[in-house]
């Protein structure tokens, strides 16, 4: 035999050897994937021809004080097409246009589409959404959906807050809660052919939706209604921008009411609730937006004037720089380094005690109240009283004070802040820090949360906010109370008194920035019974025109809230 024929055995032989091998190779690995990865790949081929669709969950509920429910959930419709399950395009095209007042440009489009799922519409009405079912249209998906509802409709509307179009909280408590409200949504799984087809008789999987928890808050409606009806009327006859009141228990920061009038309608939270201007552009639109849901109660600051000298008055008497019998002197000005600043009565008050310059609401007492403390003393009581931290209310977007800083802070700046100018803070701040004056002495948080319940309204979880530190001795919370209750017994909150109940106060007019186009906030902070205060109350009214001192405009509106609302809440009038 030749060497070539030799070697062209040798080379078959080889090939074969190797085609051996690999025909072994194949069969290992199909008898791998047939016994130990069928399951695998069975699950890879019925996935290929399952459609899922999403069963929304339930939001759950917003329930007042008194168990009212103030938001719930309406059912509606998300109206679909499956491109490759529909038979006849025409006819699903002419009953989507005529049950849904759609273009039929637009429907066409979307039924047109070569997608897994194409919607036409969402939110549609339960009885549009059953009626477009029951044509057995196919192809044509109808699933029940949920969409927010709001009975009062512009109640509370920048408390609560509102959802988007996929029912997640945007602003307000429905945003901050929405880990709790929001639930879990289901799932529905069917069986499809190669073409994408559902195939008939088959087994429909259902996830089922896990709804949200309630949440009950601290808001009472009775409350809220009336404190927004007193606001309301208080714009429009002082021709204001806008006013807010809040209305909170002192002792454990529970609020019981926050109107913010204008309010807006949270079933329609996209129509703006002032008429727009014309030639308005959409980003024009979207911050006339932005601004009517934001609250100023929490979202701005401003300078709060008079009503801050309860802060200078208690860091005074804590420190026992002041007295009540201290003996003051007021020409109607003061002199601090090279600037003449000037009190709200130009002829002055004459000779009086510290606590007649709190009933007169003197600007120089209370500058030299905080001449007496000093720069470092006056910056510790601010600190210590909580006024550079948030308050830590359960709202999005809370504002922090805007203060001087320490070293930037001289006898010019301590003698403005000391009677509330120059700097500015939050409403809720400023009701805060009164409130754990005179409430004994201790820090609260204010909050609208009390607990988060399931459907058979069992508490799933109850929310705590635990008073902090003292912050004021018991006799300096005395004191105040004692001089915020002369105040408007016999001083500028007069307006303010109610008879029957012990009320105590202090008025404030602030002149906004710049001055020189003499616009003012008037404001009034009270609260009752005074020598054990239950109910704590700051009203803001931003630009009123005319007559706009706090005393004169601001202190009656609480009068009048308090007068309904004490009664309402079981606070017996006074035997004295």
């Amino acid at each position: 035999m030749s060497s070539n024929q030799t070697h062209h055995r040798e080379r078959i032989a080889v090939l074969f050897f190797l085609l051996c091998i690999c025909v072994a190779g194949l069969m290992g690995r199909l008898v791998y994937l047939m016994l130990y990865r069928s399951e695998h790949y069975s699950q890879m081929a019925e996935d290929l021809h399952e459609r899922e669709r999403t069963i929304k969950a339930a939001r759950g509920r917003i329930l007042d004080a008194r168990g009212t429910v103030i938001a719930t959930n309406r059912t509606v419709c998300t109206v679909s097409v499956i491109y490759n399950q529909v038979r006849d395009r025409e006819e699903v095209i002419e009953t989507l246009c005529r049950e849904l007042s759609m273009e039929e440009a637009a429907v066409r489009k979307k039924v047109e589409k070569r997608s897994s799922r194409e919607i036409i519409r969402t939110n549609v009405d339960k009885e549009i959404g059953d009626r477009i079912r029951g044509y057995h249209l196919a192809g044509v998906k109808v699933d029940d959906d949920y969409k927010r509802y709001y009975p009062y409709d512009s109640l509370a509307s920048r408390v609560l807050g509102f959802t988007g179009g996929d029912n997640q909280g945007i602003v307000g408590l429905e945003v901050k809660y929405e880990s709790y409200l929001k639930g879990m949504n289901g799932k529905i799984l069917t069986m499809t052919d190669a073409a994408g087809v559902e195939i008939g008789n088959t087994f429909e999987d259902r996830i089922e939706p896990v709804p949200g928890n309630d949440l009950q808050i601290s808001l009472d409606v009775n409350i809220q209604q009336y404190v927004e009806q007193a606001a309301l009327e208080t714009m429009e006859r002082k021709g204001a921008k806008r006013v807010s009141v809040i209305v909170m228990n002192p002792k454990n920061g529970e609020i019981m009411a926050m109107a913010n009038v204008p309010e807006f309608n949270l079933n329609d939270p996209f129509t703006l609730n002032v008429e727009e201007p014309a030639g308005t552009t959409a980003s024009q639109r979207q911050e006339l937006l932005n601004q009517m849901w934001r609250n100023p109660s929490i979202n701005d600051t401003y300078e709060p004037g008079s009503t801050f000298k309860i802060i200078t008055a208690a860091a005074g008497l804590e420190a026992g720089v002041v007295g009540l019998e201290d003996r003051f002197s007021c020409p109607g000005f003061r002199i601090v380094e090279d600037r003449k600043i000037r009190c709200h009565k130009v002829g002055g008050h004459g000779a009086e005690t510290f606590l007649q310059g709190t009933m007169n609401s003197c600007n120089p007492v209370f500058i030299d109240v905080g001449q007496r403390l000093g720069i470092d003393a006056y910056y510790r009581y601010f600190e210590q009283f909580g006024l550079k931290e948030k308050t830590g209310i359960d709202l999005p977007g809370e504002a922090g004070t805007i203060m001087h800083k320490k070293e930037n802070m001289g006898l010019v700046e301590l003698a403005t802040v000391s009677f509330g100018q120059s700097f500015q803070i939050t409403p809720i701040q400023l009701i805060t820090t009164a409130a754990s004056i005179v409430n004994g002495g201790y820090r609260i948080i204010p909050h609208f949360g009390v607990k988060v319940m399931n459907a058979d309204k069992t508490a799933v979880h109850r929310f705590s906010y635990p008073v902090k530190k003292r912050i004021v001795s018991e006799e300096t919370s005395a004191t105040m109370r004692y001089i915020l209750e002369q105040v408007v017994a016999e001083g500028g909150g007069k307006k303010a008194a109610l008879p029957g109940y012990r009320i105590g106060g202090k008025t404030a007019t602030s002149e906004k920035l710049p001055r020189s186009l003499k616009r003012y906030i008037s404001s009034f902070l009270g609260f009752a019974p005074a020598d054990d205060p239950q109910v704590i109350a700051l009203i803001t009214i931003d630009e009123p025109q005319g007559v706009y001192y706090g005393g004169t405009i601001a202190a009656p509106v609480i009068a009048d809230i308090f007068k309904n609302i004490l009664p309402y809440l079981g606070i017996e009038q006074s035997a004295e």
